[in-house]
């Protein structure tokens, strides 16, 4: 059995559907479709999420929100009529969305997370429907009735343990599962959602609980790029990456996948395939648990802007019991959480994203971690970009931190911070923003085009 994902770009009109039913009933494993809401059909277009929350936002705030919801009915009966299904299931589509709007919004977040769900929930109930009228046994399924319980965290859901079991039972059902993404219900029956990205979570969810031998995830790009194709024309397609080369370019900035989506599937041990919708015959990229290292250190390089660095300073910091923990409980105390922290035996530097700063609250810690910690030197630089090179390659080859860092003292590119993991499958760069797009194309030149000598 084989559960299948598509993306929104996969699902966002009639056409593009007409694909999708042809890709499943191509290969009779392809026995549960897990679907995203309809997104972009052309560059300026809207995702019918974004129409979703632009709606609930509007409600909360007491207006009227017929527009916003006249589009959202609009976008599938569209799809509808380009697929000549009948009237129905639109007026079908209309009703919930009404009923969702007049539910309660005393919790604000919950009501959210309701009108969220609503793309992946009808669209589901349409392909579903489309199946049927073209003759396939298929049938819609609801995260409710198949199990699939999770945490109450509005808008950061997690799949409960418990669900796995429920789950299974899907494997005994006949025909194709048309499975809307995105959310599941709470132990009360609350509609709680994922994280943005979180169609991919259900489907390698669903992977693991019915112990698929395959998850498909279909997009509309014919592999993963070994780099960023805006920073590179015409990049590598990467054929194969483990799990924690995939972990960690989702982290730094790969948008193929969200970077918590795959660790159902990867502790089931099942492989995913990426594949194109557009050009279903096209190998892709799998991911597995274990691969050979045929293709040098480095797989994958990914990018990421938007941090800054706390540097702190003080003389013989390493000799100090409990400068770390110290250092963590100011962070902690004012609810922020960091990324890296590379350090040296009197010095440490601290890694934020930088939106979780404004400038009266950068002031307040600063002053507390000299006070506290009696520091030498603190201070902070802003718009920092980091640059992950990723490769399980990377532990058996000599000199790939020479090798980049050469390359990017080659293009003029300072380096503000060096970090590796233990794991030694990912090595990162911290360069200021304004040259992150050469610093990349540096180190792309040096590990996929160039021949070392």
């Amino acid at each position: 059995m084989k559960v299948v994902k598509f993306g929104g770009t996969s699902l966002a009109s009639g056409k593009q559907i007409q694909k999708v039913l042809n890709i499943v009933i191509s290969d009779p494993k392809r026995k549960i479709v897990v679907v995203s809401a309809p997104g972009k059909r052309f560059a300026d277009d809207t995702k019918v999420t974004d129409l979703l929350i632009a709606c609930a936002r509007k409600k909360l705030r007491g207006e009227d929100a017929t527009d916003w919801l006249e589009a959202v009915v609009e976008r599938f009966a569209s799809i509808a009529m380009d697929l000549e299904m009948s009237n129905d299931i639109v007026k079908e589509i209309r009703a919930d969305l009404e009923e969702r709007l007049r539910g309660y919004k005393g919790d604000p977040e919950r009501f959210l997370d309701h009108m969220k769900a609503a793309g992946e929930d009808n669209n589901a109930k349409l392909i579903a429907a489309y199946f049927q009228e073209r003759g396939i046994e298929a049938r819609y399924v609801s995260p409710k009735e198949a199990g699939l319980i999770v945490t109450d965290e509005p808008g950061n859901a997690r799949v409960l343990p418990e669900s796995y079991k429920r789950l299974y039972s899907l494997r005994e059902q006949s025909g194709i599962i048309i499975f809307p993404g995105f959310f599941g219900f709470s132990k009360n029956g609350d509609v709680v959602t994922f994280s943005r990205g979180g169609s991919d979570i259900t489907g390698s969810i669903l992977a693991n609980g019915v112990k698929a031998e395959l998850y498909e995830n279909f997009t509309d790009v014919d592999a993963v790029y070994a780099v960023n194709p805006n920073f590179v024309s015409r990049p590598t397609e990467i054929q194969e990456l483990t799990y924690r080369e995939m972990r960690e370019l989702s982290y730094a900035g790969f948008s193929v996948f969200h970077d918590e989506a795959l660790i159902p599937a990867f502790r089931a041990g099942i492989p995913v395939n990426i594949k194109n919708t557009n050009n279903p015959s096209a190998p892709g990229t799998k991911i597995v648990n274990e691969r050979e290292t045929k293709n040098g250190p480095v797989v994958g390089i990914a990018s990421d802007e938007g941090f800054c660095s706390i540097y702190i300073q003080k003389y013989l910091m390493n000799k100090e019991i409990g400068f770390g923990r110290k250092l963590l409980q100011i962070l902690e105390d004012f609810g922020l959480s960091y990324e890296h922290i590379p350090s040296g035996i009197d010095d440490v530097t601290v890694i934020l994203r930088e939106n979780q700063l404004n400038q009266e609250l950068e002031q307040a810690i600063l002053h507390q971690i000299k006070e506290k910690l009696d520091a030498d030197e603190v201070k902070i630089q802003h718009r920092l970009a980091l640059i992950m090179l990723v490769g399980e390659g990377m532990r058996r080859n000599i000199g790939t931190t020479a090798r980049a860092a050469s390359a990017l003292a080659k293009a003029g590119v300072n380096i503000e911070m060096v970090n590796q993991g233990s794991s030694e499958v990912s090595m990162m760069f911290g360069v200021k923003e304004e040259v992150e797009r050469r610093a990349v194309q540096a180190l792309y030149e040096e590990f996929f085009v160039s021949v070392p000598v």
